[in-house]
């Protein structure tokens, strides 16, 4: 017999069984913290803010994603962006159209031009375009980081959950295999009502995974689709602005820089707004890698993240994995009661002419404690294998066979047997991991190591590049002006 497991799995294949029970005890402390009822509030000092849309209160429920007053608090972060955004509609907007009137459609004033001014005009005005477009780059080098991670981490996430989902698949097909050995080698009735809840209880996590990561990392990825072709259309758009205004001024087409200065405006006003977006993008997901970390480092807490993991709670879980033992316990015994009584013929006395076949070695004792393999047993991992010696054909008359030989379909028959009850053993200490949330802890653990610092790194790359392109923008919207005036003053001087 070959029983294949998926990758993830073969961790737990290696598990000895008085792990499984060290696994156990603690899962027991774990219940008895669940029952002391202890909440433990997910990044309290991090999200200790002030929340302009609460009278500028402070913010002290922690991290919770469900929690529209947490999100008010996180997006008062970006709140002074949006607000330098709007005045600079307003105010500077203003300031800069009648500056560009009053320079466009003054009269030529032969004193008005300075070589000096014009110089340093020039220059200051080379210095803010390339910084302005080494900006542009960093934010657009900086969105292609973020939009790898993101997509990354959810790939991660996405593939985490298929893995689960595909092995729930695995589980619930082992019990059905195990529900039609109940019928053949005559199982007790509890055994199938225990299959049936076990089945019932996996496939409602099954579907709890699928649909909580599908809208998951649907809302996620249409948020950060959004903020990317914002992004890619604003640095886009600056960076043609920049270049087209920098070769205008210089040539003095006054009218279209004008065309050139309100576009530039008005993206000005874009790159701060994005810069807010950014800064609660930011904070947001320095608060979420915090809150799972603390959630790692708590597992005995109630936290805000039950509301939205898919886990079963523990009592549950202790239920489970003692209805899984009842089934293994209970086939196994089957089986060589099934051997015991047909194949040896209700004897296991040596004084026969052909050997009695060896029994399953029964991981369980009834009470549901391991127990060790007695002399002559064979463990579900070679029990075909020496079964495989007592296959042979035999006689019309005879349906089984005789003491040490069997007939090839009961040898078929048994092989199936043990690998349900060989399946069902091994992936026991998955469905715990499962059902107690010990996969999401792993989860979370390698995406704190592998996503979060990138994540992070990757929007402050973004706030920082946002502000550097919009004071540079700003700036080389009036150092246009100014040296297209200074070289209409020149022209003038010229002329006359």
């Amino acid at each position: 017999m070959r029983i294949l497991f998926s990758d993830g799995v073969k961790f737990i294949v290696d598990k000895q069984v008085d792990e499984e029970l060290s696994w156990m005890a603690w899962r027991s402390l774990v219940v008895e913290g669940v029952q002391e009822n202890k909440t433990f509030v997910l990044a309290q000092e991090r999200t200790l803010r002030k929340d302009v849309f609460n009278h500028f209160k402070r913010y002290t429920g922690g991290w919770n994603i469900s929690n529209p007053e947490y999100i008010s608090s996180v997006l008062s972060t970006a709140v002074p962006f949006f607000v330098v955004a709007a005045t600079w509609l307003v105010v500077f907007g203003l300031v800069l159209h009648i500056i560009c009137v009053c320079y466009c459609c003054c009269p030529r004033d032969p004193h008005g031009f300075s070589q000096l001014v014009c110089y340093a005009t020039f220059i200051f005005l080379i210095l803010c375009t390339i910084v302005a477009i080494g900006g542009c780059v960093v934010l657009y080098t900086s969105e292609q980081q973020f939009h790898g991670t993101t997509s990354n981490t959810m790939k991660y996430i996405v593939s985490q959950a298929e893995f689960t989902i595909e092995n729930l698949k695995n589980v619930t097909n082992y019990l059905d295999s195990a529900k039609m050995m109940a019928i053949e080698f005559g199982l007790p009735d509890d055994v199938d009502e225990e299959i049936d809840s076990v089945k019932k209880k996996i496939i409602d996590v099954a579907a709890d995974i699928s649909i909580k990561t599908h809208n998951n990392s649907q809302m996620l990825h249409n948020a950060i689709h959004g903020m990317r072709l914002a992004l890619i259309i604003i640095v886009t758009s600056m960076l043609i602005v920049l270049v087209l205004g920098f070769f205008t001024s210089i040539l003095g087409l006054k009218y279209t820089l004008y065309s050139l200065v309100f576009a530039g405006w008005i993206l000005v006003a874009g790159t701060f707004i994005l810069c807010g977006a950014f800064v609660f993008l930011h904070n947001a997901i320095g608060d979420t890698c915090v809150a799972m970390d603390e959630w790692v480092l708590n597992p005995t807490a109630h936290t805000s993240l039950d509301e939205i993991l898919p886990c079963i709670e523990i009592e549950s879980t202790h239920e489970t994995f003692l209805q899984s033992k009842s089934v293994i316990y209970s086939l196994a015994n089957s089986i060589n009661g099934f051997i015991s009584i047909i194949l040896n013929g209700n004897s296991m006395s040596h004084n026969q002419s052909a050997p009695s076949m060896p029994l399953l070695c029964n991981p369980f004792n009834s009470d549901f404690t391991v127990r060790d393999c007695a002399a002559g047993e064979v463990a579900f991992e070679n029990a075909t294998e020496a079964w495989k010696n007592y296959t042979c054909q035999v006689s019309p008359l005879d349906n089984y066979g005789t003491t040490g030989c069997m007939a090839p379909y009961l040898y078929t028959q048994l092989a199936t047997a043990v690998e349900v009850a060989y399946g069902l053993y091994h992936y026991g200490p998955f469905l715990v991991d499962l059902m107690d949330c010990t996969f999401v802890r792993k989860m979370f653990v390698d995406i704190n190591n592998n996503y979060c610092p990138g994540l992070e790194r990757c929007t402050k790359y973004i706030y920082w590049g946002s502000n550097v392109v919009s004071v540079a923008a700003v700036l080389s919207l009036v150092f246009w002006i100014v040296y297209e005036r200074q070289l209409h003053h020149r022209n003038y001087i010229k002329q006359s």
